[in-house]
């Protein structure tokens, strides 16, 4: 039963009566919920966990959870009311159906570090009688405070970390000593704050921003977490830009009804399937060149882990993961051998009073999801130096190691696939790297771009009349003509096959490259004239039959070329409504006089 509360003042007010401050843990027990807000794999829609909101702290007349905080320290009893929250939300995490394997996070005042040992003595109490694991838990490390300030605060992680629980940086990119803390202590997550994620689709700076926050995570061995998801779009560059967890209105709001929670959030599934970018070369170069070892259960005993090595004497380290499969490191041999060769230093290790778990051995690895290029995976690896390799997962779960020599075989099949792709008459890039291209630019929104599809009329008669070794001569001439034409900075290439090539061009004037084209066809159609005997060029036709095996005249060769413009700030990743609009303007660039048929993109 809910008691009446006093009259207290309205949102918004400064100051709150003495009264209710001397009894503010007392109120919040009366008032305090939590909200639920899920945050989701980015490539399965799957919930990975929630974040705890605090809810009902306006009935107090206060604006924000940080009043209700603040009043608490102001009456100095700020670590009751976090202990009181905390146990809250850990029972409102208790009550969702399927919490198992589920992550919590919680915000942790930085105030209450110093009483560090009472606040997670006191979650871990409440875990233990919810049934719940202590490596569920997740603080949340606020920069609003300067949290390394604190001398207790690498006791308290250290505590935290001999519990099983882990570590967040909210609010990551507006902090003044989160890079601090990236160096000095093992932070499990890292949450961008929604301020480089709104409005991220269509700056590329903001791209740029959080593309190397997520670099410099994986390289650590930290998951990214992108806060304040609220579009599609936003969505899609997060996920471009290396995001491994999203969180935000695009996914679902917070809420208070349990029954309003999903397991798995279909419409994430199907945006990621709607603009989707193969990526499956590169995902079965690193399924097959990667290592499959033994996983260390994060909790096992060290024994078994000096038996594993014993069974493995090839191998110098072992994945270390928690009770979901997820990695948390590696443990290496070199590390615990100090101790074996040690006097009584296996006996040591054994003593549980002397508290040196799997988890006092654990080093930080560089990881990254099985959909990632091979050309990033290179670039993580190369800037984590001194690392073993890199831990690789599928929906945030361990999957296998790719060592130093692995790694190297990828790129190096890789760049043999490219090369095998590469046109052998024309030497231009092929199917491959143009589909890269068109993804990658139909996602840069910051200038104006242009995907020019060409295609020859008419060839197939020519080819006939005068044999293959004519129609590749029209062919090379063609490339020629494109690669003096078209070539530059900016510009891409390529060869689709046959008598269809492509240009892509980033940053150019839509006029500017009209003239350019045109100039482009007009000089293909007088030198593709020169390649037919004197009285087919004096008749200005020649006779043959058509696909349909009919007799009739064709016109001598020339090409068409259709062109879509994406304006800037129009992004998209769905390819296939880009080949879908390029099939109706190479269709209408036959019937055009000048061979040219122009759209505008509309994502």
């Amino acid at each position: 039963m809910t008691l009446p509360l006093p009259a207290l003042p309205l949102a918004g007010t400064p100051a709150m009566p003495r009264i209710a401050r001397d009894h503010i843990v007392s109120l919040a027990k009366l008032v305090v919920d939590y909200a639920l807000q899920p945050i989701v794999e980015i490539n399965t829609g799957y919930v990975y966990g929630y974040e705890a909101l605090m809810r009902g702290f306006d009935r107090l007349g206060l604006a924000s959870p940080v009043a209700l905080l603040d009043h608490a320290a102001e009456a100095d009893v700020l670590v009751a009311l976090e202990q009181m929250l905390h146990a809250r939300a850990i029972a409102k995490f208790a009550s969702v159906p399927d919490a198992a394997g589920k992550k919590l996070f919680i915000n942790v005042d930085g105030r209450t570090l110093r009483s560090g040992h009472l606040i997670l003595g006191a979650a871990a109490k409440v875990l233990e009688s919810k049934r719940i694991p202590a490596s569920t838990l997740c603080f949340e490390l606020s920069e609003r405070y300067d949290n390394d300030a604190e001398p207790t605060f690498g006791a308290v992680v250290g505590a935290l970390r001999t519990m099983g629980g882990r570590l967040a940086i909210d609010d990551f990119g507006l902090g003044f000593s989160e890079l601090k803390l990236l160096c000095d202590y093992g932070i499990d997550y890292i949450k961008i704050d929604s301020h480089f994620i709104r409005g991220m689709a269509q700056s590329q700076r903001k791209r740029l921003l959080v593309t190397t926050m997520s670099n410099l995570a994986h390289v650590l061995g930290i998951r990214v977490i992108a806060e304040g998801v609220e579009t599609e779009a936003e969505y899609i560059a997060c996920r471009e830009a290396g995001c491994d967890l999203v969180q935000g209105y695009f996914v679902a709001r917070p809420t208070c009804e349990i029954s309003e929670i999903l397991s798995t959030y279909p419409h994430v599934v199907t945006a990621r399937a709607k603009h989707r970018r193969d990526r499956k070369t590169d995902e079965l170069l690193i399924r097959n060149q990667m290592a499959a070892l033994p996983t260390v259960p994060i909790d096992a005993e060290l024994p078994s882990v000096f038996e594993l090595f014993r069974q493995s004497p090839q191998e110098h380290f072992f994945p270390a993961v928690d009770d979901a499969g997820e990695p948390r490191g590696l443990i290496h041999e070199r590390d615990l051998k100090q101790y074996i060769y040690m006097p009584f230093g296996r006996d040591l290790l054994n003593n549980r009073a002397y508290q040196r778990r799997v988890s006092s051995f654990v080093t930080a690895c560089p990881i990254v999801d099985i959909a990632t290029d091979a050309e990033h995976i290179l670039e993580v690896f190369a800037n984590a130096r001194g690392s073993d390799g890199v831990i690789v997962t599928e929906n945030l779960k361990y999957i296998g190691v790719l060592s130093t020599a692995a790694l190297l075989s990828v790129i190096n099949d890789k760049k043999i696939q490219q090369a095998q792709d590469q046109n052998p008459l024309t030497e231009l890039p092929g199917n491959l790297s143009i589909t890269d291209f068109v993804a990658v630019n139909a996602l840069d929104a910051d200038a104006p771009r242009h995907f020019c599809y060409f295609d020859f009329d008419d060839f197939k008669p020519f080819n006939d009349r005068y044999g293959f070794p004519h129609g590749d001569r029209a062919i090379s001439l063609f490339a020629t003509l494109v690669r003096r034409s078209l070539g530059g900075p900016g510009v891409m290439v390529g060869h689709v096959g046959g008598d269809d090539f492509f240009a892509g061009l980033r940053d150019h004037d839509s006029a500017a490259l009209r003239g350019t084209l045109a100039e482009l066809l007009d000089e293909f159609r007088r030198e593709a004239r020169k390649l037919y005997g004197p009285e087919d060029q004096r008749l200005g036709f020649i006779t043959g039959r058509d696909r349909d095996g009919r007799s009739r005249r064709f016109d001598l060769l020339r090409c068409s070329v259709a062109v879509l413009e994406l304006a800037p700030g129009t992004m998209t990743s769905d390819l296939d409504k880009i080949h879908a609009v390029m099939a109706q303007a190479k269709s209408q660039a036959k019937h055009e006089s000048t061979g040219m048929a122009w759209r505008r993109f509309s994502a």
